[in-house]
Formats: structure tokens, sequence, C-alpha cells
């Protein structure tokens, strides 16, 4: 058959590019599923807390994960700046994974505990406070807006039917972990969780 012949039968076309792609997916993709370091929790990991769960919701609604990476690659220039590289069992318990795949702001994969929570209530707030240069956008709103929690626990059910060990005693006290708490204090919870299972020096 000439190549000529399949560029110019579309159908064909389609037939052997849906074949290319199941094959490479069969040896690429599928035997991660089958290997302990790519579905199992890395020692030690605990699930988000309710605070922390919230926290990033706040996260992905206020559209962070456009300009921030949560991926750190296995470079030198990476783990130099930002810590140890990110590891897989680090995001199995991640629905949907945060990854990103855009740095306009710095990868946050490590910055659990790097600043202090009234640092990251000031750089939020308005972020050329403490960074004259940031293009970030300033997010006062948050200290406003005020958690109601009523699907807090719905959604760590749903969560622990994904996989993720949250007890009856976690998704019962969710609403009242959260009760009185802006979404300042639930994105800040998040943020100061993000990477401190796995910890070295930048």
């Amino acid at each position: 058959m000439k190549h000529e012949a399949v560029e110019k039968n579309i159908g064909l076309l389609a037939f052997f590019m849906v074949i290319a792609v199941s094959v490479g997916g069969l040896t690429q993709i599928v035997p991660l599923f089958f290997q302990d370091v790519t579905n199992k929790p890395v020692e030690g990991m605990k699930p988000r807390t309710a605070l922390e769960l919230e926290g990033r919701d706040v996260y992905i609604a206020n559209g962070c994960v456009g300009c921030h990476s949560q991926m750190i690659r296995p470079f030198r220039a990476e783990t130099e700046r930002y810590g140890h590289y990110s590891v897989a069992g680090e995001s199995v318990w991640d629905h949907p994974f945060l990854w990103g795949s855009k740095r306009t702001g710095p990868d946050l994969a490590r910055v659990g505990g790097r600043y202090s929570d009234d640092w990251q209530r000031a750089h939020l707030y308005n972020p050329r406070n403490v960074v004259p240069e940031s293009k970030m956008p300033a997010y006062p709103f948050l200290v406003e807006n005020k958690l109601d929690g009523k699907d807090t626990a719905k959604k760590m059910e749903v969560l622990r039917s994904l996989g993720v060990p949250y007890t009856d005693e976690d998704i019962a006290g969710a609403r009242d972990a959260v009760k009185g708490k802006t979404e300042m204090d639930a994105l800040v919870a998040y943020l100061q969780g993000l990477g401190t299972i796995i910890k070295s020096k930048r």
C-alpha cells in the first residue's frame, strides 16, 4: 500500500492513527497502573483536612493552576530552586491532579512551610505588598468570603469512594472543621500543606 493512498483516504488514515495511539498507550501508560510507585501514597502521607480540601477548591476556582505548576521536574535547576523533585506517590489522592503546565508564577509543589501564614495572607491579599514586581492578581475578597461547609462532607465521601482514606469521623466533623473560616483561611491551609512530606534543602 502506498503512503499516498493512506493520506488521501481519511477513513484509512484515522484507522491507522487509532492503531498507533492504542499501541503507544498500551506500552507506555498501562504498565504505570501496575507499579506501586505510581499508585501508592508516599510513606507518612495523610489525607487533606476538611479546611485544606476547601482551600484546594478555592485554588481551583480562582484559576491558580493556570499560572502555578505543582510538579518539580528532576532537573538540577528546578531541584535547586524548589526542592526535591515531585514523585507520583504525592498525588495519588488528588482528583483531579493539579500539576499544571505553565509557570507564570513559581512552582508550588514544596511551598508548604516555606513562608509564614501571615506572609501567605499578605501575599494573597495584595502580592505587590511583599513582592513588588509580582504579576499575580490580588485576592482581597477571600478574607470576606465565608465557607459554609455544606458540601465538604459530600466531597470527602466522593474522595473516599476514589480511594482517599477518610474515616467516618473525618466526614462527620467536616462541616464543623470549616465553620467560621474564610476562603483565605482555607487557601492558606492548603498552600501550607503542599509538599511537606518530602523535604530536602533547596
